[in-house]
């Protein structure tokens, strides 16, 4: 399998303070790698350490075998955590300026940025100021910039950031048919659903280092097969005995049984409470469910 990333040994200090430590991954051409972590785990200067902006303490990080430098600039799409425009430049201007600098005529800039901004409802602004936009709008323009001239790969550190469920959805689309097309994609994202919806393989650090790694559903399974998924209605009663439940949000619920219980008595306790279940499949637990057990354990 051709590495389009390959990070080995990183390590990544700022004084005397490790904020990456040993880290080694891979990133394999086509894939939709999701790199995930709690706030200040590393993500963002792992990142930085991959596109030059910083230095590596030890250990390597290579794009395309190579260490970044500009000439693999126009085969890159990143999208930083800090966003930043020109806000007194106008939308088709700000995109066919960035669209230039990567290396598109006039013309082709031109034409990719219409059909972009007709895909996300923004053609009406072509001719707007960039701080008129909502900051929505803005985090378009943004993507737009990075996604223009259909890279290699892009690099998105927190993509959905300030966008709606509508626009998140859009977005996750756009992505699925770039990759479609050959992209390979690696994002940052705390929104473990649209992690599961998109990525078929993660990374995940917990304070620098490396807690798990692999494909989404080997890294799910490790943590079981035989979590209860259902709707319901009603009230779902706490019972330490029988089993764990999580990710109780909007009738939906997920709950683990101890050893001790198999499905039926879980199913045969909330009949018996008067919960009313519309549906249940039995599988692994969900990547939110993984996230929270991994961050709260000490084993990690």
């Amino acid at each position: 399998m051709e590495s389009v990333i390959h990070v080995k040994n990183l390590v990544k200090s700022f004084g005397k303070t490790p904020v990456v430590k040993d880290l080694s991954f891979d990133v394999n051409k086509g894939d939709v790698f999701a790199f995930l972590g709690a706030n200040g785990s590393g993500k963002t200067t792992t990142i930085r350490c991959l596109l030059d902006i910083l230095q590596p303490t030890r250990g390597s990080a290579l794009i395309f075998g190579n260490k970044f430098d500009l000439a693999l600039a126009s085969r890159i799409g990143y999208l930083p955590e800090e966003r930043g425009l020109y806000t007194n430049a106008q939308v088709m201007e700000t995109l066919v300026y960035f669209a230039q600098l990567k290396g598109m005529t006039t013309a082709d800039a031109k034409q990719k940025a219409l059909k972009y901004l007709d895909r996300v409802e923004l053609s009406a602004h072509h001719a707007t100021e960039i701080k008129k936009l909502s900051s929505g709008q803005q985090q378009k323009i943004q993507l737009g910039i990075t996604l223009i001239n259909a890279p290699d790969l892009l690099i998105l550190d927190e993509p959905t950031k300030g966008l709606d469920p509508v626009n998140r959805s859009l977005l996750m689309e756009l992505l699925d048919e770039l990759n479609e097309n050959g992209a390979t994609i690696v994002f940052v994202s705390h929104q473990m659903d649209e992690v599961e919806k998109i990525a078929n393989r993660l990374v995940m650090i917990k304070n620098g280092s490396q807690a798990l790694y692999g494909s989404l559903q080997e890294v799910k399974k490790q943590f079981g097969t035989n979590t209860i998924h259902i709707t319901y209605q009603g009230e779902i009663p706490s019972n330490d005995a029988m089993y764990r439940s999580s990710s109780i949000e909007n009738n939906v619920a997920e709950l683990t049984p101890t050893s001790e219980t198999s499905t039926n008595d879980v199913i045969s306790h909330l009949i018996q409470h008067n919960v009313i279940i519309n549906d249940f499949t039995i599988g692994t637990p969900s990547l939110q469910d993984v996230f929270v057990k991994v961050m709260k354990s000490e084993q990690y």
